[in-house]
């Protein structure tokens, strides 16, 4: 159909030649209720009361029997999320099915909770577990795959990483998390503000401390190319990445996320900018040392770090990028000489090993 490629096939070639994990979403589970629409009809205008192509017994495959989730009265309703429909159920087991086997990914994406809940997590949990399998048949018997799903509910939420849509958590949580987000709008919009490579980074070092992971959508134009301020972002982040990437890739969480007053704003779907402060720290930890992220460079060149514990001395500190720096350790708090040139623009690490 449309192109007559296999675009998915193609997508994962890519990601192998570049040695990359491939991951792959479906969004087909909440179609079967929210495609009712289709039954429906324009209100006004020149095609008032004609029946979309939904309508027509010969189209159903493509516009699917789904009658029962058309409110004529409410045509923004999308309750439920995922229907009851056992037909559908089956359907949509078979369809994901066929993708793993096509495809084997190393990362299925739910944009939704599991299917299908309310008590019918039945396919849902058969695809999570053949995704689980076919991983483990390709790997030597150990399951390398991921699949990430947005339902906080306990009884459900241990078959997955839970991913939160363009937000994130206070703090650190015990199990992985992922925050998925997008440079601008989901699919490509000329008129999208995009965010800028420090506020990307900003989110990044946050999300990371608590444990969590950053899926970062960059929109395609239509012929598939990026635009230049995309290409802008990442080679922003590509040169940062060269810098502190020691303080990301690899790590944990520390004792704590971090210290200072600054905060993320957590409320649905907003993603605002912190007014991050030099006193602003993120931390994560490899070993023994504990990369402090300084959301802010200092006016007066110092970072001050107050969160130590009397056993946590410091044998050492770095500026990634720079190399060793001068430090003290008075009463337990850190206090690090930083030079006057800083590594990078954005967000500063020092790499600091502990005793």
């Amino acid at each position: 159909m449309g192109p007559h490629k296999d675009i998915v096939g193609m997508w994962k070639e890519a990601a192998q030649k570049y040695n990359l994990p491939f991951g792959i979403t479906e969004h087909l589970g909440a179609t079967f209720s929210w495609y009712g629409v289709n039954k429906g009809c324009d209100k006004e205008g020149p095609y008032a009361g004609v029946p979309y192509d939904g309508n027509d017994p010969e189209y159903e495959d493509l516009y699917l029997p789904n009658r029962e989730h058309y409110d004529p009265n409410n045509i923004d309703k999308v309750d439920p999320w995922y229907t009851k429909n056992p037909w559908w159920h089956e359907r949509w087991f078979n369809v994901i099915k066929e993708v793993i086997d096509l495809y084997k990914p190393d990362l299925l994406y739910s944009d939704g909770p599991l299917p299908f809940g309310d008590g019918s997590y039945e396919a849902g949990l058969n695809i999570v577990a053949h995704l689980y399998n076919t991983s483990a048949a390709n790997h030597n018997g150990i399951n390398q795959a991921v699949y990430n799903q947005k339902d906080r509910r306990q009884e459900i939420y241990s078959v997955g990483i839970l991913d939160i849509e363009r937000s994130q958590e206070p703090d650190i949580k015990p199990e992985p998390w992922q925050t998925d987000t997008c440079v601008g709008n989901w699919f490509y919009d000329v008129r999208a503000i995009y965010k800028k490579p420090g506020h990307i980074i900003e989110m990044l070092v946050d999300i990371v401390s608590k444990n969590g992971n950053l899926l970062l959508n960059i929109p395609q134009k239509p012929d598939g190319t990026l635009d230049d301020e995309c290409m802008y972002a990442l080679k922003e982040l590509a040169k940062w990445n060269k810098i502190c990437a020691n303080g990301i890739y690899g790590t944990h969480p520390f004792r704590i996320s971090g210290e200072g007053t600054a905060k993320v704003f957590i409320s649905g779907f907003k993603e605002d900018e912190v007014q991050w402060t030099s006193s602003d720290f993120r931390f994560t930890q490899k070993d023994n040392t504990l990369y402090a992220f300084q959301m802010r460079w200092p006016d007066d060149n110092r970072a001050v770090i107050k969160s130590l514990m009397p056993n946590e001395r410091v044998k050492s500190v770095k500026l990634l990028g720079v190399g060793n720096v001068p430090f003290e350790q008075p009463f337990g708090t850190l206090v690090v000489n930083l030079p006057d040139r800083k590594p990078t623009e954005y967000v500063n690490c020092l790499a600091v090993e502990l005793e």
